[in-house]
């Protein structure tokens, strides 16, 4: 069992080592663009994980919406994103300007959350107070 271990990785090892640089596509994508995109498939993704059928119901094609708004088709996008994670030093930056602009969308996601409690706190405390006046005037006019 021991030498089938070790042969299998040996193999693998060889197997993997004539992998060749993609060729640069003639219609690759900018890397701003492809942090874009990735960030648009990062959120419909989470999306789709939430509650997908709501997509469904909606005909909400994830995929198609992002080639659409992004002006590329699906072959455009896995010829670009194979030669960008081939480089895995393009390719970590590339994701980590997607998780930054990803922070920087929960951070104010957070604020507006919280403006948003507040609001609704503060209507519910004069809701409250009405209330309570009413009850203390019908309280009065007993009286």
């Amino acid at each position: 069992m021991k030498h089938f271990f070790y042969i299998l990785i040996l193999i693998s090892f060889v197997g993997c080592n004539t992998i060749n640089r993609p060729k640069k596509p003639k219609d690759l994508i900018s890397t701003d663009k492809m942090s874009a995109i990735m960030y648009d498939l990062y959120i419909l993704n989470a999306a789709k994980g939430v509650n997908k059928k709501v997509l469904e119901l909606n005909g909400i094609m994830p995929l198609e919406y992002v080639y659409k708004k992004h002006g590329i088709d699906s072959l455009q996008f896995a010829q670009s994103n194979t030669y960008y994670a081939y480089d895995t030093k393009v390719y970590a930056e590339l994701v980590e300007k997607v998780k930054a602009d990803l922070e920087k969308d929960k951070v104010l996601y957070e604020k507006l959350t919280k403006e948003d409690q507040q609001a609704k706190d503060s209507i519910r405390k004069l809701s409250k107070k009405v209330i309570d006046t009413i009850r203390v005037l019908e309280i009065d006019s007993i009286n």
